[in-house]
């Protein structure tokens, strides 16, 4: 399940994007903070009490503070691929107790096989090339009983952006493109996970201009990461067409909305061989311009 070669990632600059956010993620992740509450809140429902936890995309690892007061004594790991983000995810904890953070890729995991007991992931996923190598590798460092947890966004996320830019720039791609929830779950049962469970809701926040939107997203790190995307820089007389061209369509009471589709998901590792992985079909992302 990979994606169109127009919509492939560019993983360098995705990477050098988080590692120089890191400083500041904190400060300006308020959506994926509340999208990441939301979903560990999920876990009062399930019934685990998980020894191993990991956290695939940590980020600075706010959730692994969440995870270490939700499930004392387990012991907990943390995966980001900026090394910027790693270090700071060492940071939590207590001296004695501080979690075990190494930077890898969600699609090429540096875990041992069947090593967790609890997999979650807030986020990170849309930075996926290949969603059924992502969850192949989830798969793997999961015990028969592991659970799967993660949240992502779907196609309508950042709707007014794509179509501010597209009234500007009706034929370029200006951010990043994401998948349809159906698709990620037939992935989970491609991957051969069990009783997957997806459903989705809208975050709405809004913004005095544009620039405020653009700051939170440069602030997390977010940068336009396709492969594909139009050469050059997107000057400040077209920017400000887009800005024009937002407040236009969409602002309301002197604010403009920020909409994102939020994707979540979790499924169990049954005690069954992992299915052989046959080459994915290419899925169909929709691009958010």
């Amino acid at each position: 399940m990979s994606r169109p070669d127009s919509f492939k990632l560019d993983k360098a600059r995705v990477r050098a994007a988080f590692a120089g956010a890191a400083a500041t993620y904190e400060e300006h992740a308020v959506l994926q903070r509340e999208v990441q509450e939301r979903m560990l809140g999920r876990l009062d429902w399930i019934r685990l009490q998980p020894q191993h936890i990991v956290d695939l995309g940590c980020g600075t690892g706010e959730a692994l503070d969440h995870l270490g007061r939700r499930y004392r004594g387990a012991r907990l790991a943390g995966v980001d691929f900026a090394p910027e983000m790693v270090a700071r995810a060492r940071r939590r904890g207590r001296w004695l107790r501080r979690p075990q953070a190494v930077c890898g890729d969600l699609e090429a995991l540096p875990l041992a096989d069947a090593a967790f007991d609890l997999a979650v992931s807030s986020s990170a996923l849309q930075w996926c090339s290949d969603l059924d190598q992502a969850f192949a590798e989830v798969r793997r460092i999961l015990r028969p009983g592991g659970l799967w947890m993660f949240t992502t966004f779907g196609p309508d996320t950042l709707r007014e952006l794509r179509a501010a830019f597209a009234a500007v720039d009706g034929g370029g791609v200006h951010v990043n493109a994401f998948i349809d929830m159906h698709d990620i779950g037939d992935a989970l049962v491609r991957a051969g996970f069990a009783d997957p469970v997806m459903d989705q809701e809208t975050v709405t926040l809004t913004y005095p201009d544009l620039t405020g939107l653009m700051r939170d997203l440069r602030g997390i790190g977010v940068r336009n990461a396709l492969a594909g995307r139009p050469p050059g820089l997107f000057g400040p007389r077209r920017l400000i067409a887009v800005a024009e061209a937002y407040a236009r369509e969409f602002g309301c009471n002197g604010r403009l909305p920020a909409s994102w589709e939020v994707v979540y998901g979790h499924a169990w590792v049954p005690d069954a061989p992992p299915p052989s992985r046959p080459p994915g079909p290419v899925i169909p992302v929709q691009p958010v311009r």
